[in-house]
Formats: structure tokens, sequence, C-alpha cells
């Protein structure tokens, strides 16, 4: 019915046609006989005015480009003509009413969607323009900012593209409530638990101000004031930061110790209280900030807390969207309790890990199948790539007629040059020909990728700061390559000459020729040397050599040709947004610098162009809860605008692209279906072919026939299955080590020792005394452990053999890698005893004790379901691999740019006051310092590793600015010098969204390969003949006699209890707890911080109230269904668990112990909200329940490789990163005391942090700075920390994650195949 009815719709919106053959009947003779003869009772189709209407309406071109033009046209314009546009669209649909008819005819007005959306706007603008007029300020500019969204019906593929969006959206609300009923819980947890927390502040304990005279806070502050406020826990509290820890009180850059509160006899004089201070020592005011309490202000403008259940949501929304969570989480530490962590982690897991996936999945997999309706209808028009197709035909063809019809010469001429043009031809054609086969052969192609190679290496190896004598080489070669590429173009010209056009390839190449030759005719040195960089494009061609690669490729070019639309689309909602953020917000984000100037923050909507870079940004969601910070100062109501951005253009639009990215791989599997075929017929063919050159290494083996060779050999071979060629298979001792090895308690010892020796790896860090008892344990373990493991090696080799035999040690793989780490070991060992110079072996030592920390790497051959998972990885380490070598061309392309367009301009001065500095000397001459930012594009690998972080979508704002403000070699930043650099940034990023999602499509395509080699592997014992016997056997049986009705289990209850189970069993029931349920939970919303009294006595009684219901019905489901029955159904025990928490809350809560247990008792409260999952019984949001709860189930897996990877890393990370020091005098941006590589637990959490993308760039930023004078650094830090920050951002954002996808996606279709096979399960019962 639905499908009909947008078919309709489809043939509503085409344009009209006249009718070209009129029918004999009356109807037929119509012009238009698709719409109503009479309208407004008088206009007949043939009437004038509506003659002439229709005729307008049959070309809607106009009325396009003018949409267009309004879209277009600068602020100051627009509202010129802002009138003139108004009566243009009244106009249009007057025009359309009057053709069509307004209203209750075939093919009316109203009948068509897109002309209720015109009417309403038109209607909200008139309503607008009276209101205007009657000197009333209204509020309806939204529908102005709609104007743009009239285009999308004007444009078939984005209206197509809107319909298929609009039929996802029934199951997208399911997934709509599911997230609201996350979002609410986790609220509803933190008002219990945090209200009023993110308001304590350290206040005076004295009046400070009139017993000393001294200008004092009421409060602590801290150096960057209210962006980064001191959060107290109280005394009951235990959380992580109490007053006692404010800072001394600093002076002039001088840290102040004495205490004002120590004083001598007479009560004037102040004594120092530290022993040998100078009595000229300034006094430690701060000492006088102890106490804890509440204050007036909560972080960020007020907008992160718990105080309500709304600032709750809007706090837990901006934690699962993972930009500055971890921020939100430390404030809470401190100020309640370390353990808080639990919640954020619970947070993050459940909402940015799987719900968020879960809409991902849903509207991915509804828009493919979707869109496979749509696509299967035929439609007309004309698509962009055809128009410019038609346009290089056109000019081809243009050219061909202007070089064959030329002016012939006089009469009196033609003979001779007709004999000379005929002689010419002679000579040129077989010149041509062969010209034609040398530009056509393998050989020339090769050789110009061979110059297009080295003209890039010459290009990538410019940099800042280089000798005068590489730059003048590099001149040189760039003209050798341009004159060599202009040879290549001539002598392709002559021998296709028009036909070189015809290729894309060659069109490209002509244009980088030109603009080579254009840079060095007019010398034009700088931006457009930049262009060079283009080249590299040229080795798409490579791609013929590598057809794995070039599969990925032709995905690639296929989503990009399928998202058309889309990005269409989302340039539409990013102008939407922009226009409605301009009339929310513009010109309200500024505030006062330190010097008092009045600055615009950067992230603003002042202009369209500002707004759509914030709006692209938040899409993003990079640093997009700052700008929600600058809203909500204004009106807490901005946040809907930022929710709505949010959950439309991020989790809607950038979603359809997931799917487009998914059916593309579909259809690539379907295409190497039929390619496998003819793949094994070559290969086939080819192991027949009788040449093979093992024939003839035999042939040279028998000619060199040595007789003391023969002997060796035939005495080796003779032994090969002897351990060492000593140890015979009949060998006791040997026979004792085989049944030693095989038996399961050596395994169990083993994986013991193994894990204490992780639990050892996990206890070492750099702040550990040498001398210790701890240390010299951990030493004696280290010697213990590798003592045992190389024991264990030596009897594994006794038993199974070294090299030879069929089950050699190393013949797997496993056993390599764990011989291999009991070396590396032994020799760590070994190198640590050995007495020699410590300079010489310091650099040894560091290798191996990092090596050390690969030591889990020998829990995966123990570990089945580990090593399970790990063989699926690199069973994706292909396809992977083909996305990374995708990703590092683009790196490539993008870092040579980057390096031509902003080498030495990423410096910059850093002082109190540099608004007078111009350039390096004048910062100089100030006495300030001039830096280097740490993400520059002065080299290729500099630029790879800002692009690095501009693809992980973290920081990348900031590297946008730096870029924008960049002026020139040792010039002061200019704030947004040049805008035209938008295009390098953005132009980026969005080809970091494809790439990205190409990685979610391999994890994706990659696990649903594995799991049905799995189901395959799982269906391979049953054995076939034993299926046919047991078929045979069953028809030989006699028809079994049909089976008696069942009787009900409730037919022999009593009255009373067959009434209560009725009551149990009805839909009322149902209702009633549905009812009592929500009104629990909207009193459990209404309490907030610094509530009254009533409030907190209504939420008590109104909980017992609550409760009591709950009890009663779990009696009645115990009497109406019996123990046994009560409990086998899931619901029933989620309710009978509710309640027993509920009782022991009020036990705790009216004995007053609360102090007693671990929690607060009114968490418990919470529990409750778990019935809201009770009310979410409908079909299709039970299916996405069974989703969740299934990828849970396969958490396991990926768990374990978390758990797997974050060990070593971990591990890793505290050898290298524990001893960085972040003091007040050399603060970090990203390391601090939450986040840091200390110790194996704080490494954890930063990790943990890392992987979600927040502010990791910041922490590498931390680990790249340099070393000060007396620190001790590491040298080969420079280079490890990209390497260890970047293989680790790979592994965890890029492969682990999206294997969550993975499995969500496996586990939908799981849920609808049951879903599908469940009523032919009741047919067939």
């Amino acid at each position: 019915m639905t499908d009909r009815k947008r078919q309709e719709g489809e043939r509503r919106q085409q344009p009209l046609t006249r009718q070209k053959a009129p029918k004999s009947t009356d109807e037929g003779k119509l012009p238009y006989p698709a719409l109503a003869p009479v309208v407004f009772y008088c206009m007949k189709q043939t009437t004038w005015p509506r003659k002439w209407c229709l005729s307008v309406i049959s070309n809607p071109y106009p009325f396009s480009l003018l949409e267009i033009y309004t879209c277009l046209t600068p602020s100051k314009t627009k509202y010129a003509l802002d009138s003139f546009f108004f009566a243009f669209f009244l106009m249009e649909m007057v025009i359309k009413a009057a053709a069509l008819g307004f209203h209750g005819h075939q093919g009316s007005y109203l009948s068509n969607n897109w002309n209720k959306f015109d009417f309403l706007i038109i209607s909200g603008e008139i309503l607008d323009h009276i209101l205007a007029s009657l000197g009333v300020v209204s509020g309806l500019h939204f529908f102005e900012t709609l104007r743009p969204l009239r285009l999308i019906g004007r444009v078939p593929s984005m209206r197509v593209l809107v319909t298929v969006i609009v039929d996802t959206l029934p199951m997208l609300a399911n997934v709509l409530v599911l997230y609201i009923f996350f979002i609410h819980i986790f609220g509803v947890v933190g008002v219990q638990m945090w209200k009023g927390e993110l308001r304590n502040r350290c206040f005076l304990g004295e009046d400070i101000p009139t017993e000393y005279n001294m200008s004092l806070s009421p409060y602590y502050e801290t150096k960057r004031g209210k962006r980064s406020p001191f959060i107290c826990s109280s005394d009951v509290k235990k959380g992580m930061l109490h007053c006692s820890d404010v800072p001394p009180y600093t002076k002039d850059s001088v840290t102040c110790s004495l205490d004002p509160r120590r004083q001598d006899s007479a009560g004037k004089k102040i004594v120092p209280d530290v022993v040998g201070a100078s009595t000229n020592s300034c006094i430690n005011w701060n000492l006088y900030y102890n106490v804890c309490r509440s204050g007036n202000e909560n972080p960020h403008e007020g907008v992160i807390n718990f105080d309500n259940i709304g600032y709750a949501w809007i706090t837990i929304f901006q934690v699962v969207t993972l930009e500055g969570w971890t921020e939100i989480m430390y404030y809470v530490m401190d100020a309640n309790s370390f353990w808080s962590f639990i919640v954020f982690t619970l947070v993050t897991i459940m909402g940015s890990f799987v719900m968020m996936n879960v809409c991902a999945v849903v509207i991915a997999t509804q828009f493919s199948e979707t869109m496979e309706r749509e696509t299967d209808e035929p439609r007309s028009g004309l698509s962009i790539k055809q128009l410019l197709e038609k346009f290089r035909d056109f000019i081809i063809g243009k050219l061909g007629r202007l070089f064959n019809n030329q002016v012939n010469p006089n009469d009196s001429g033609s003979s001779k040059y007709s004999l000379y043009r005929g002689t010419m031809t002679q000579i040129w054609k077989p010149t041509k020909e062969r010209l034609r086969r040398v530009v056509m052969s393998k050989l020339f192609d090769r050789t110009i990728m061979v110059a297009v190679l080295l003209s890039v290496l010459t290009i990538a190896i410019e940099h800042h700061k280089q000798p005068a004598v590489l730059t003048q080489v590099l001149q040189y070669i760039n003209i050798t390559f341009t004159v060599i590429f202009v040879i290549e173009l001539i002598l392709k010209l002559l021998a296709l000459k028009l036909a070189y056009f015809k290729d894309k390839n060659n069109i490209f190449d002509f244009v980088i020729v030109i603009i080579s030759l254009w840079e060095i005719i007019a010398k034009a040195d700088g931006r457009l040397s930049a262009l060079r960089a283009f080249r590299l494009l040229r080795f798409v061609r490579l791609v013929h050599f590598l057809p794995y690669l070039k599969a990925q490729l032709l995905v690639l070019k296929r989503t990009v040709e399928k998202a058309a639309a889309l990005c269409m689309l989302l340039l539409f909602a990013t102008f939407v947004f922009s226009v409605l953020g301009m009339h929310l917000f513009g010109c309200k984000f500024s505030f006062k610098s330190v010097h008092g100037d009045l600055v615009t923050d950067r992230k603003n909507f002042d202009s369209i162009l500002w707004s759509m870079v914030t709006v692209f940004q938040i899409l993003t969601q990079e640093d997009w809860n700052f700008v929600l910070y600058n809203a909500m100062a204004y009106s807490p109501w901005s946040a809907l605008y930022f929710v709505a951005l949010i959950m439309f253009g991020k989790h809607v639009l950038l979603n359809v692209l997931v799917g487009i990215v998914v059916k593309s791989y579909q259809a690539k599997n379907t295409l190497d279906e039929s390619d496998s075929s003819l793949l094994l017929c070559e290969s086939s063919s080819s192991s027949e072919n009788p040449s093979n050159p093992r024939i003839n290494f035999a042939e040279w083996r028998e000619k060199c026939n040595f007789p003391w060779i023969q002997k060796v050999r035939r005495w080796c071979k003779a032994r090969e299955e002897w351990s060492f060629y000593m140890l015979s298979p009949q060998n006791r001792f040997r026979i004792c080590c085989q049944h030693l090895v095989s038996h399961k308690l050596f395994d169990h010892m083993i994986l013991l020792f193994i894990l204490l020796s992780c639990v050892t790896i996990a206890l070492e860090r750099p702040g550990i005394d040498p001398k210790s008892t701890e240390q010299w344990i951990l030493n004696m373990s280290r010697y213990v452990f590798s003592a045992v493991f190389f024991v264990e090696m030596v009897f594994k080799v006794l038993a199974l053999g070294v090299v030879f035999g069929e089950e050699c040690y190393c013949k797997s793989s496993w056993n390599i890698m764990d011989g291999s780490l009991v070396i590396l070991s032994l020799v760590h060992i070994f190198v640590s005893l050995l007495k020699m110079d410590k300079g010489n072996m310091l650099g040894m030592v560091k290798v191996l004790r990092l090596l050390r920390a690969l030591r889990p790497l020998r829990v995966i051959k123990r570990a089945p379901r580990l090593k399970l998972a790990i063989e699926a990885l690199i069973a994706s380490v292909k396809p992977i691999g083909n996305i990374v070598l995708i990703c590092g061309a683009f790196f490539l392309f993008f870092g040579i740019l980057g390096v031509q367009l902003f080498k030495g301009k990423f410096y910059y001065c850093e002082g109190y006051d540099t608004r007078a500095i111009t350039n390096r000397t004048d910062c100089l001459s100030a006495n300030y310092r001039w830096e280097k930012k740490t993400y520059n594009f002065d080299n290729l690998p500099q630029a790879l590793m800002s692009l690095f972080v501009m693809y992980s979508k973290d920081g990348w704002v900031n590297i946008m600015y730096d870029g924008l403000d960049a002026v020139g070699v040792d010039k002061q930043p200019v704030r947004n010098y040049n805008k035209w650099m938008l295009i390098f940034f953005i132009s980026f990023m969005i080809v970091s969204i494809f790439l990205l999602d190409m990685f979610i499509g391999v994890m994706v395509d990659t696990f649903h390969e594995c799991m049905q080699k799995q189901k395959h592997d799982d269906a391979l014992p049953i054995d076939e003949e034993q299926v046919i016997e047991e078929q045979t056997n069953k028809s030989a049986e006699p028809e079994p006699e049909p089976e008696p009705v069942p009787v009900p289990y409730y037919e022999h209850f009593s009255p009373l209890r067959r009434s209560i189970h009725t009551l149990c069993t009805s839909n009322f029931l149902d209702l009633f707890m549905t009812v009592i349920i929500i009104i629990s939970v909207l009193i459990m919303a209404i309490e907030h911080y610094n509530q009254p009294q009533y409030v907190a006595k209504l939420m008590e009684y109104s909980y017992y109230v609550f409760t009591a219901i709950l009890i009663i019905e779990v009696l009645l489901k115990f009497v109406a269904f019996g123990i046994p029955r009560f409990f086998q159904n899931s619901w029933n025990l989620l309710d009978l668990g509710i309640v027993v928490v509920s009782i022991v809350s009020i036990i705790f809560t009216e004995m007053e112990m609360a102090d007693a247990i671990p929690i607060n008792p009114s968490i418990l409260r919470v529990c409750r909200v778990l019935r809201l999952a009770q009310v979410l019984k409908a079909k299709k949001i039970r299916v996405l329940l069974k989703t969740v709860i299934k990828t849970l189930s396969q958490v396991g897996n990926l768990c374990l490789l978390f758990t797997f990877f974050f060990f070593i890393y971990a591990a890793l990370g505290v050898e290298l990163f524990g001893k960085l020091e972040c003091t007040d005098d050399y603060p970090c941006r990203g390391l601090h005391r939450h986040a840091n590589f200390k110790n194996f637990g704080m490494a954890l959490q930063t990790l943990y942090k890392v992987c979600t993308g927040d502010n990791w760039s910041a922490i590498m930023k931390d680990t790249l700075r340099e070393c000060r004078p007396g620190d001790e650094c590491v040298s080969y830090l420079s280079w490890v920390s990209p390497v260890y920050f970047t293989s680790f951002v790979i592994m965890a954002q890029f492969v682990l994650v999206n294997l969550v996808v993975a499995a969500i996606m496996q586990a939908l279709e799981e849920s609808n195949e049951v879903k599908e096979l469940q009523p032919f399960r009741r047919k067939s019962t």
C-alpha cells in the first residue's frame, strides 16, 4: 500500500505533459487529462488564465534557478531583495493553484507533499509580514531558513533520497525510544548521585578582607579561571580533591610559604611555618580556602551539572557523543568518588559503542533495503555525469569539424596543394602508426610512471629550511620532468589526435602539464607550485597491478557516485542549520580578552561562511560542546538546536553513507564470486602446464651428485623424526617429555605462570626505588618466570623436534612467537647482568625492557576464544591493508600539498602581549619566544602526522585555524588571514569521512565472511550418509497418530485463582502497570537540587505506594502462574529483582544505615527505571532489544581483544611515558593527574580516553614537547610516540570499535531472520 502511494506521489511530482494524441471521448480531448477539467467552479483547461498557468508550470526551471539564487545571495543583498523573493514565490503558489486547483481535485496543489511544504513556508512569511506591519516583532523567521529545502522537491535524485529517509523513520523512531530510555536511566542516576556536587568550591574560612585588608576571591580559582574550576569534595564524600590540595599562593612567580595563622605571643608578628624560611617570604593566603561547600555556579557557564533531569539529559548526551566526556568524569571523581568512573565507562560503552552503533546499523540496513526498491523503478532525467559527458562530446565534435572543414586555398593552387597533401599523408600514416604503437606500449607507460614516481619524490623531499643548493637542484629537476611530460603530451596528441581527450586520465594529465608550464614560464613560486602535487594522482593507474586494491577503489568510486545526492542533501541541511544558527546565535559569541578587548569566538554564527564551518564542525563532533556552552549561556533551550543537528546530521544523514558503503561491498562480493570462477579456471589451466621450474631444480640437483653430500642427506633423512638427530621417537626420555607436554595440567601451570608474569608487568612502574624490596621481588620474579618458560620451551623442543618432523616445534607460528619471547627475555637478563659500560648498554636494555610488554602474546595460544578472535582479525589484514594503502595515498597527496602551502608558516610568538608583533624579529627583540606548532607542515613526516590527527577528527579544528592564520615564513599569524585555505582542510575532512566509512564496510564484510565460515564449519560434522539413513528410516516408519490437543495448565485452577490468572494475562494489567511505571518515573524525574521539602515528601510517599503496587503485582503473578512458571519468564525475574531491591532500599533508609553500605541507598530506587524496559514490548523495539542483547553476548571475544591490546599498550606506555612530568611552570595540554602513564591503572584509563578519541592529540603533543634543561628525557620519543599512538588509534578506533558495528549488523540480521521464521514455525506446529 505504501509503495503504491509513493509511486502515485512520484507521478504527481513529474512535470506536466500535454496530451499529443487525444482520444475520441470528451475527456480524452483535454490537453491535460490527468488534471481536473474545472477548478474554482469556472476555470476550464482551455480557459485563457488557466491555460497560461498550465504552460508556465510545465517548465519549472525558472523557479528552481531563482530558488538557488535565494540560497546563494549574500545576506545584505538578500534582505534588500527579500520582498521580491516573497512576491515571486507567492505568485508561483497562486499560478500553481490556478493551474492545478487548490484542494479536492485529482492532482491538485495540496495533493503534493512538497507543495504543502511550500504553502506552510509562504503562510508563515505572510503572517510574519502582517505582524511586522502591525509593529509586532515576530519570531517566525524560522520559515525563511526553510526556503532552501523547497529546492529538494525540484531535484529528482534528492527527492528520492528524502523519500527513502522518510521510509526509515518508523524504525528510527524505535531506536529513538531506546535511546531516550537509555539517556533517561542514566540521567536519573546522575541526579540521584551527583545533584549539586559540581557546585562545590573551596571558600574562605575567615573574613580575610576585613582582618588583613587583603583582596581575595570568595572561593579559590585556578589560573584558567572558570574554564577549569577547582571542584572540591566535602568531608562526607570520598572525592579525589579536597581543600587541603589547593596549591600555594604565588606572587611574582614566587611560591609563598608563610602561614598567617601562626603568630607570636603579641599576636602581631607573623612567624614562618617553614623552618629556615627567610623573613621576607610572602604569605600563603590560599591556606584560608579550607571550607568546601556549594556555590552558585556550575562548570562551563552552568551547563555541566546534574542538578535536575533537564541538565542531566544534556550532560549524558554530551558524554554519549564522546566529546569532552572525560572532563565531566574528572569533575565528578573530584567531587564525589574515584569509583564514579565506572558509571561513565558504562555510559560510553552502552551509549556510544552499542546504542549509537545500533542507530547507525538500523539506518544503514533500512536505507539499503528501501533503496533497492526505489532503484528498481526506472527514472527519467539526465544526471550531472551524463551532462558532462555530453558537453565533452560536443566540444570534441566541434573541434573535429573545425580541423576537418578548414578553408581550402584558392583554385589556382589547389592542384599543388592536393599533391603536397597526398605526399605528406603517405609519409605520415606509417609514422603515425608506429608512434601510436609506441605510445600505447607498456614500456612507454611504465617509463612515464617511473618519471611520475621520481617527480613526486623530488616534491616530497622539500622541507622548511632546506639548503639553497637543494632548492636549486629541485628546480632543475622540476624543469626536466616537466619537459618529459610535455614530450609525452605532444607524442600522444600526434598519435591519437582528438581521441586523446576521450580518456579522463589524459584530460587530467593535460591540465597538470599546462599548470606546470604556467608555473615555470610565469616563475610563480608558492601557492601555484602546490598544484604539482596533483601529479601523485596519476598513480591511480598502478592499481591494474594490484587487483585487491583495485576492488577497494572500485567500492570507493561506487560509493562516491551513489552518495552524490546525499552530499547535496547534506549541503542543504548544513545551509539550513547555518541560517537558523545565524538567526539564533548571530553576533552573540563574544568575550573579553586578557587585555580588555572584545573578541569574537572563532566558532560563531556571525556570517554564512563561518556559520557553515561551525555546523560542519558540529557534524564532526569536534569541540561542539564549547559551542553548546556559549549558546546555552544565553538560553538553556539552545540545546535543542544542537541535539537536532547532531541527531539528524550525524546520526541520520552520515549513517546513510554507511549504508551506501555496506551496499557497495555487497555488490563487490557478487562481482567477486563471478570473478573467482574465472580465476579458478586460470589456476587450473596453469597447474596443467608441464613446464614446472621444480623439475629443472631437480635436474640440477642430480648433476651435483657428490658422494659425501649424499651420505649426509641420507643420514639426515633417516633421522628426520628424531629430536636434535639424537632422540628417536621410541626414546623413553622423549616419550616422557611428550606425555608431560600433552598433559592438561602442564598447559594450566604454564598459563598460570603467564598470568602471574603479566601481573608483575602491570606492577612495574618508573617510580619504584631500585633498592626497595618491591623492586627486588619483581627482579627475582622475572628470573623465575624466564627460567620456567625456558624449561617449557626445552621440554617442547625435546618432545616435538625443532625444525624437521610432522609436528615439530617451529611448524606452529604460535610456538615460534613463544620461543622468540623466551630468547629475548634471556638476552635481557644476560645483558642486565653483564658488567659493561652503562652508556653503551643502556639503549639495548631499554629496548629489551620494552619487549617485555609483549609477554601477554603467549596467552593467545592458550585461550581458544581469544585465538579465534585474533585469527579473524588476521584474516581482515588484507582488506584493511588495502584501505590503509588508499588512506596512505590520500595522505601523501594532501601531505605534499600541505608542505607546499604551509611549510615554515606554523610559527607564532609566545609572550604576554603580542598584538604589535608582526614577524620573528619583533618577537625576539621583545624578549619573547618564537615557538613552532607541534602539528605543522614543515616536512612530509610532520605533515602526515598532522593529517592523521585530522583524520581521527580530534583537534582538526585547531590545525585548520592555524592554517587559516598562516601569513608567511617567519611571520606572526593573523586571524583568518587566508580564508581560501578552508578548501584544503574541509576537502580533506570530507575525504576522511568516506575513508572512515570504508573501514566500517571492510570490518562488516570480513565479520560476515567469518560468521558464514563458522556456520559452515559447524555444519560440516554432519555425515551425509547418516542424514540419508535417518530420512529412509523416517519414510519406512508408519505415520504417527495425531497427538491429542493438550489441556491448558490452568484448567484445574479454582475459580478465584483462575480469575487472578485471567487478570494477570489480560491487557488491562499491562496497561495499568505501564501507566504506574511511567508516573513513577516522571515523579523520580521531578527530583532536583535544592528542592522544597514537600517535593521530597511526595517522592518518598510515592515510592512506598509504587513499591506496594509492585509487590501486589508480583504476588498476584505468583498465585496465577505458580513458582516454576513464574521463574520461566525473564520479565517476571526483572520485576522480582526490582521488588527485592526496593524493599532493601526502604529498610536501609528507615534504619539509617546509609553509612553501613558502600553505596547510597537512594541509588537502589533508580532500579525502578528498569521497569520501563517492560513498556518496550513493541515488536520492532523487541527486535532491537534482542539485537542489543545478542551484541552484548558477542562482546566476550571483543572484550578479550580490547583487554589484550590495552594490556600491551598500557605496559608499553608506562615504560615509555611514565617519567613525563607536568607542572604549573611547564604545563601539559592532555596529561594531568587524572590522565598519565605513571602506573598501569592510570595508563589503562588514559588509553580508554584515547580509544574514545577525546583529546588524544593533546596527549601525543605532550609526549612530543621539547625537553627542559636538567630533565631526564628520552631521545627516541620523537619518533616512538607517533608510532605508538598512531598504531593504537588505528587498532582501537578504526578496527576494534568497527568490529562492534559488524557484530551489531550481524545480530540485527539474525534477529530479523528469527522474526521471519516465527510465522512458519507457528504454522508447522
